[in-house]
Parts: C-alpha cells; sequence; structure tokens
C-alpha cells in the first residue's frame, strides 16, 4: 500500500475512533507511517484528507449494500442480508457516526458524502420494495419510501441501542423487529 492509501486508511480509522476533532494530523501520520511532508504532498490539509476518508468509507459502505441487495433471493431476502450481514455493531457505522460529528456536519465538503450516502441507500431499499410490491411479494399498500427510510433509522438506531447496552444483541433484535415488521407485508 502507498503513503497516499496509508494515509487515507490511517484517516478512515481515526475518524471513526475519534472523531475529526479528534483526528489529529500528527495521529494520522504516526498511524500511516508517514511523515509531515508526505501528507501534504498528497493532501492540501486535513480536511482533504477527511474529505477522501470520508469518501472511501462511503464507497465501502455502498459496496457491501449493493452485494447483499443484488444477491439471490427475494426482497426480503435481500433486505435482510444486508442487514444482517457481519459487521462491528459496538463499533458503530463509520458513516452514520460521522452525523454526530459537529465539525463533519458543520462542513459542507466533509457532510456531501454523508448525505449523500443515506440518500443512496434509502432510494436503493426503496427500489428494492418497489420491486417486492411490483412481483407481489410486498403488499401494494406498503410506502417503499417511508418503509426504506424507516430501515435505514432502524440500522443507525441498532447500533446506538447496542453501544449504550454494550451488547451486539441490541442491534440484532432492532434488525429481527424491523424484519418482523416487513414480513408481516408480505403476501
Amino acid at each position: 500500500m502507498d503513503t497516499r492509501e496509508r494515509l487515507i486508511e490511517s484517516t478512515r480509522e481515526l475518524l471513526w475512533e475519534r472523531g475529526y476533532v479528534g483526528t489529529s494530523p500528527k495521529a494520522i501520520q504516526a498511524r500511516a507511517g508517514a511523515g509531515q511532508g508526505s501528507m501534504y504532498h498528497h493532501f492540501q490539509g486535513k480536511p482533504d484528507l477527511a474529505r477522501a476518508a470520508i469518501v472511501r468509507s462511503a464507497a465501502e459502505l455502498r459496496d457491501r449494500a449493493e452485494s447483499a441487495f443484488t444477491g439471490p433471493g427475494s426482497v426480503l431476502d435481500r433486505v435482510a442480508a444486508y442487514l444482517r450481514r457481519e459487521r462491528d455493531v459496538l463499533k458503530g457505522c463509520p458513516v452514520g457516526s460521522l452525523t454526530q460529528d459537529p465539525d463533519v456536519m458543520a462542513d459542507p465538503g466533509l457532510r456531501r458524502p454523508v448525505e449523500e450516502t443515506f440518500a443512496w441507500l434509502t432510494d436503493r431499499l426503496a427500489g428494492l420494495l418497489t420491486e417486492g410490491r411490483a412481483n407481489g411479494e410486498l403488499d401494494a399498500a406498503l410506502d417503499p419510501r417511508a418503509t426504506a427510510a424507516a430501515l435505514v433509522a432502524v440500522l443507525q438506531g441498532g447500533y446506538v441501542l447496542a453501544r449504550a447496552a454494550g451488547s451486539p444483541d441490541m442491534y440484532a433484535q432492532a434488525v429481527d423487529g424491523a424484519l418482523g415488521l416487513l414480513a408481516a407485508r408480505t403476501r
């Protein structure tokens, strides 16, 4: 992995662990094993590097989601595969946790990839649910857009509940509850 990649990956990890303010250029450089000159050779500064890291985390989230969404099975199977995929629940969502970071939310350049990721995820889930309605798998009265927003909220809220309880079981319960509600809308 070259220096630029090490800087991005180190920043991703630090943003997830410490947030934007806690992610100092010195900490990034130390974790990446790169000097100050290398960092500023590849990036204009901390905001530029943080944006690259957030964009990378968002792309990874999308890739993992898309893998589940295009997998085998019914719409409900694919939604369940996404919600139940292996993840470090107690660490939280690397993109969702950024919404709690006031410095990220105050900077349009850092906020934009977070907003775009949640918009994409909600749109993608709504598309799957629309597909389920169209193929007769889901009740025609189901509102795909509202249900997709609820699923995203359950996912992010599940992380919060798990972290608060110190147990991934809370995440699993939230997901099981949402999938149970969705299964009740199958035909």
